[in-house]
């Protein structure tokens, strides 16, 4: 619970009972005095009142009135997408060999004759209650991202932010969960940051935090390197956090154990071992293959054509059962599988790589001329589209729905303004600092 915007939305509408329900809320969480929640709730409104309307060009913000649930970011759709094109404006040209206008699962800088492979991923929102859980999987993704640009990982770091009233237990569990994928891959977990979310303002057992990695490569695999005439392959996958979420909250707790392997990073260990010409790899993660397929033809100005039968064999059959169970498209979620584009000829010894380490693979389909992606299924070609946000996979996400529930070209005229307005301020503050 967010003690500070409850009570800067109290003031804003100018309730008079503003204090006082908070005081109730606060004995909510906590099982304290009526007269400590009190003192509390006035020290909160205190610090409201003084931040609400700050003075100085420095804090200024102008809201566009379009909310991140709204344009669906983070949703890993077609907003999510979107947003982060406008992302990488804001931060603009930089000297990187890959950054965020590339749409990659990490950014690359130069040191030498080496590249220097950096990735963050967050833990999955709702693992929250199921710490061991959320850093196994958030450990396992920001790995992937490193060994899908090529490179071999060589560190991990870890940030965590635990609300005021969770159990120091969740912190650890937590823990547990991120060095379990460390110990089992070898790549060290050297260093990290602990704190409270929001620290005396947001109360609570909420847990959230990111894994980030660090890797080293002499090459790289990047998306913008898929060309035409290059075949797509796939290796199995059993899904990581999102396929948790879903069998957690349908409560379909037994395929959570399912989800409990490394072998995609197995798959990419020993695909560096070999000198293979790979033009591009990534994770299917968040947004599924959907959300891949636009991102690499975006980036790489090809078009994707995919198999939707070969695709299905090669999810883990447990999981694919409760996704079509449930009426989830397994194409618009995460199911942790690797995908590979590189020329025909190497196909085959890609393949044999990655069985020898017991992980099944197989070719999905090829890269041509053109934008956008198909998808081949029954006998005909469909647009391969992702939706506005990824496919629905527990009941919440269901009530909200896949589909923009504002009009979509009038949110993106907003988020267009959103982000000129702080690369504006950006300028100016570069030039007010250099000219101090």
């Amino acid at each position: 619970m967010d003690l500070e915007g409850f009570a800067k939305r109290g003031l804003k509408r100018n309730d008079p009972e503003v204090e006082s329900k908070l005081a109730m809320l606060i004995r909510e969480v906590k099982d304290i005095p009526r007269e400590r929640a009190e003192a509390l709730a006035r020290a909160v409104m205190q610090e409201a009142v003084a931040t609400l309307h700050p003075r100085g060009d420095v804090f200024r913000l102008e809201q566009v009135g379009v909310s991140m649930g709204d344009f669906g970011i983070g949703s890993r759709g077609s907003g999510d997408f979107y947003t982060h094109k406008k992302i990488a404006e804001v931060i603009g040209q930089t000297s990187a060999v890959v950054d965020s206008r590339q749409l990659d699962d990490s950014g690359v800088v130069k040191a030498g004759d080496k590249f220097i492979v950096v990735t963050v991923d967050g833990m999955h929102s709702r693992l929250s209650d199921y710490p061991f859980l959320a850093g196994f999987h958030v450990t396992r993704a920001a790995l992937r991202d490193i060994y899908v640009m090529g490179a071999k990982p060589v560190a991990l770091l870890s940030d965590i932010h635990l609300a005021d009233d969770g159990d120091v237990a969740k912190l650890f569990d937590h823990l547990a969960g991120i060095a379990t994928v460390s110990e089992l891959i070898q790549v060290p977990l050297i260093t990290g940051s602990t704190l409270r979310i929001g620290g005396d303002m947001v109360i609570g057992d909420r847990l959230t935090g990111c894994v980030g990695a660090v890797g080293v490569s002499h090459k790289l695999a990047a998306r913008k390197d898929a060309r035409p005439g290059d075949v797509i392959m796939m290796t199995e996958g059993a899904g990581g956090g999102t396929v948790c979420a879903a069998a957690l909250y349908y409560g379909m707790h037994e395929v959570v154990d399912e989800t409990l392997n490394i072998k995609f990073l197995e798959a990419c260990e020993a695909l560096l071992k070999e000198d293979l010409a790979i033009h591009a790899m990534t994770d299917v993660t968040n947004g599924g293959i959907r959300g891949d397929a636009k991102e690499i033809s975006y980036t790489a100005k090809v078009k994707l054509v995919f198999e939707e039968e070969r695709m299905r064999r090669l999810v883990n059959s447990q999981v694919l059962e409760m996704l079509e169970g449930l009426k989830i498209d397994y194409l618009g979620v995460s199911i942790d599988a690797l995908l590979i584009i590189a020329p025909p000829d190497e196909a085959q010894k890609i393949s044999r790589t990655i069985r020898s380490v017991g992980v099944a693979v197989d070719e999905i389909g090829h890269v041509e001329e053109g934008t956008g992606a198909q998808l081949h299924m029954d006998g005909r070609f469909f647009d391969f589209e992702p939706r506005f946000r990824e496919a629905a996979y527990t009941p919440i996400k269901k009530a909200i729905g896949q589909d923009a529930q504002r009009n979509v070209s009038e949110m993106t005229r907003l988020v267009d303004l959103a982000a000129r307005n702080a690369v504006e301020k950006k300028r100016q503050f570069i030039k007010k600092i250099k000219g101090n």
